[in-house]
């Protein structure tokens, strides 16, 4: 991920070897969402990756996407995931250890990828930490050849809910993910993008990714609450006081919590 605007620990700048634990828990939770899952299978069968083909991974994170399209891509294939953050590239080499995929250093706004190179570019989750995500999208054109693909997938931190917890603490966890994201609102943001960098929409989706009812995503849920914290927006007494109502409300089977995440396929024209 480029550098950025503060707030996120995702953002290059804010690289903190102390922390990668708690990203790759937090990317891990994301992972394992059933609407995750759903979201990137519909992009998967909209890319329709075929073997051979060379394909980025922009700001992979752990690698479990990447895997499942050097899978894709075969063996006669070239998947790379670009990733400058070491801790989560060492998990992600860690994790596909004897498999196709490969990982390297490398800045969303500077593809390490010749022009024009590039038959299929996904990008996850990544833009929403970006000041200029357009700039992002500019280059994964550019590291595109005519007829290549691309996918975006993105959260729009706005449709968040959480329930029950009161409603002040709400915008306030809210509050602090729109002001700790560089581009809190990317997922409603995707198809002007790219449209803006010439790229021809092929199809749209998205999927809410509803928490389980019955156990808190505590490694997001943290991550809310020390950003609302950071920004004045929250006292730790309210924040403790919320994460206790949030614990009780899933030993009672009524906790709900969730985010919309869209999705855009498209193509470079040939």
């Amino acid at each position: 991920m480029a550098q950025t605007q503060p707030g996120s620990a995702f953002q290059k700048r804010h690289i903190d070897p102390g922390r990668v634990a708690a990203l790759a828990g937090a990317l891990d939770s994301q992972d394992a969402s059933p609407g995750v899952r759903r979201l990137r299978a519909w992009a998967g069968r909209a890319l329709a990756v075929r073997p051979g083909e060379t394909v980025l991974d922009v700001g992979c994170g752990t690698g479990s996407q990447t895997r499942a399209l050097a899978d894709a891509a075969g063996p006669q294939g070239s998947v790379v995931g670009v990733e400058p953050n070491p801790g989560l590239r060492a998990i992600a080499e860690e994790r596909a250890a004897g498999g196709p995929a490969r990982f390297t250093d490398g800045d969303a706004f500077a593809l390490p990828a010749a022009d024009a190179s590039v038959d299929v570019v996904w990008c996850e989750r990544v833009l929403q930490h970006l000041a200029e995500p357009e700039r992002a999208v500019a280059e994964m054109a550019r590291v595109l050849r005519p007829g290549g693909r691309v996918a975006l997938i993105d959260t729009d931190w706005a449709t968040t809910i959480l329930h029950p917890c009161d409603p002040e603490v709400v915008r306030a966890l809210t509050a602090g993910a729109l002001a700790g994201t560089a581009n809190p609102y990317s997922g409603r943001r995707l198809v002007g993008q790219l449209c803006a960098a010439g790229f021809e929409v092929d199809d749209r989706g998205s999927q809410a990714l509803i928490q389980d009812h019955r156990s808190v995503a505590w490694p997001l849920i943290r991550m809310l609450g020390e950003s609302a914290v950071r920004g004045g927006l929250l006292t730790e007494e309210r924040r403790d006081a919320a994460y206790t109502a949030l614990a009780e409300a899933a030993e009672r089977g009524a906790l709900h919590m969730s985010v919309t995440m869209f999705g855009v396929v498209a193509h470079r024209p040939g």
